[in-house]
């Protein structure tokens, strides 16, 4: 019996070791080729970590927020930000637990980014932006909005979440497996599973993409290198993810904002309809756009259809 107690440790224990060696060896891989680099951006120190930003351009603010995933960044924005910039002032940053910014061990909450907006704005921009805002991410910039309308100008959304699944809240199911992503070892494995370079590219050939056989491998290798910086900490994000901490209802504040509010869809999903109807019979003022033969991420499929619509929206005043 001893004998077997004593094999199942040294096993056990060189399996630990095992896994610790292949996830630095996927750290340190992920970032060989330097793709997210610092050197044209700030940092803005917040309370609860340094947020990466880049601003270029000159006229009325801007502020660009990337879809909450811990493989995104502002990157998202790199094929349309120049564009814009040439009638804006333009923000984009990299959120709490994504990117070049901070990923802190902490619990990921709606209202955390929701201060995040409302912080970055006050201290760093220092006037009202308009702002344009990716998936779950909008919801952030809605409430934010909801909170302090004084310091919000636009707002349009691409591709929000549905009603329905930011209403989600967490339960000791969602819980139990938050626990078990944020084990030191074990846990960095599962990460590192769920934001392996095949699992990335296959999320954009399916989900992210209308023509999934478009996608570079510039996009893939960006993604890939901003899910393993700072030793797969994004998993302290996706953990929160996970268990719905990000979520909140928003039904409330979509019928009290009296902020212009716009929605672009991607016709390449067609769930999109029903989801934006469900933002319109909340708020009937919000006007919608569609754009043709693109999915989710349509600022990097067809950036030039995304700009068409935007410049309908933004005020390119000085």
């Amino acid at each position: 019996m001893k004998k077997q107690i004593r094999n199942f440790l040294l096993l056990s224990t060189l399996t630990t070791i095992s896994i610790y060696g292949i996830n630095k060896a996927i750290n340190i891989s992920s970032s060989l080729k330097n793709l997210l680099k610092t050197d044209k951006g700030k940092f803005f120190n917040w309370r609860y970590g340094n947020i990466f930003y880049t601003k270029q351009g000159t006229g009325r603010p801007l502020l660009l927020i990337h879809d909450l995933n811990p493989a995104s960044s502002s990157y998202e924005w790199n094929k349309i930000s120049k564009h814009l910039a040439k009638n804006h002032t333009v923000y984009c940053l990299d959120l709490l637990g994504c990117g070049r910014s901070d990923k802190p061990n902490m619990t990921y909450s709606n209202y955390l980014f929701v201060q995040l907006i409302t912080d970055f704005i006050k201290n760093v921009i220092g006037t009202k932006p308009d702002i344009a805002a990716t998936g779950n991410s909008a919801s952030f910039a809605l409430m934010a909005c909801n909170m302090e309308p004084e310091h919000f100008n636009k707002i349009i959304i691409i591709n929000p979440a549905s009603l329905e699944s930011l209403a989600k809240t967490p339960n000791k199911h969602k819980n139990a497996l938050k626990f078990l992503i944020e084990l030191p070892i074990f846990g960095t494995m599962i990460y590192n599973l769920a934001f392996s370079e095949k699992t990335i590219a296959d999320s954009f050939s399916e989900e992210y993409y209308y023509k999934g056989h478009m996608v570079s491998s510039g996009i893939i290798d960006t993604y890939y290198e901003s899910a393993h910086l700072d030793n797969s900490r994004g998993k302290y994000l996706l953990s929160s993810i996970k268990a719905d901490y990000t979520n909140i209802n928003i039904v409330h504040a979509l019928k009290k904002i009296n902020n212009s509010i716009y929605l672009i869809g991607s016709e390449g999903n067609p769930e999109r309809e029903s989801i934006i109807h469900s933002y319109i019979s909340c708020n009937p003022s919000i006007e919608a756009s569609w754009i043709s033969e693109s999915k989710y991420l349509p600022q990097l499929e067809t950036p030039e259809k995304l700009l068409d619509v935007l410049n309908l929206y933004l005020d390119p005043v000085k």
